[in-house]
C-alpha cells in the first residue's frame, strides 16, 4: 500500500523492536533530500557489502547461516495520509508526528543508538573516506 506522508519531522528513526538502529536527520538546508510529501513504501534486500563495508573487508558473510529470514510486522496501523491522484491537502500540520516528541530522540533512545552503534555497527559511509571524500553532507550533522 503506497500512499502520501508529509513528514516535518527532524528525524526519521527506523528502530527494531523500539530500539533505534538507524536516525536520518533533516538535513535539507544543507542540500541532502529528506522525505517528506513523497510516496513510501518499505522495502528489504540482502546485498553482500563483505568486501569493503565491514571493517573493509575484512569480516566476510557466513552464508553457510542462510537462509536469512527478515520479516515485518505491526503494520496495520499505519497512520499516514493516503490521497488520490496526488491531493496531499489531508496531510497538512497539526498531525500526531509534528508533536515536540517526534522532532528528536529521547534521552534513553539516544542511549540505545549510542549502545548499538558502539557494540554492532560495522560500517559507517561518514567515516570510509576511502569511497567517500569529502564525506557527505549530512556527515557533519552526525
Amino acid at each position: 500500500m503506497y500512499g502520501w506522508m508529509e513528514l516535518l519531522i527532524v528525524v526519521c528513526s527506523f528502530e527494531i523492536d523500539g530500539t533505534p538502529i538507524r536516525v536520518f536527520k533533516n538535513s535539507e538546508d544543507l542540500g541532502v533530500a529528506f522525505p517528506k510529501m513523497k510516496a513510501m513504501g518499505m522495502y528489504a534486500s540482502l546485498w553482500d557489502g563483505s568486501d569493503w563495508a565491514t571493517q573493509g573487508g575484512r569480516v566476510k558473510i557466513d552464508w553457510t547461516a542462510a537462509p536469512f529470514v527478515c520479516s515485518f510486522q505491526d503494520f496495520a496501523n499505519l497512520d499516514g495520509c493516503v490521497c488520490n491522484n496526488g491531493d496531499v491537502a489531508a496531510c497538512s500540520s497539526g498531525k500526531w508526528w509534528d508533536a515536540p516528541q517526534y522532532q528528536s530522540l529521547s534521552p534513553t533512545q539516544q542511549q540505545s543508538l549510542a549502545n548499538v552503534k558502539a557494540n554492532y555497527l560495522t560500517y559507517d559511509y561518514c567515516t570510509d573516506s576511502a569511497r567517500y571524500s569529502p564525506a557527505p553532507p549530512e556527515c557533519s550533522r552526525n
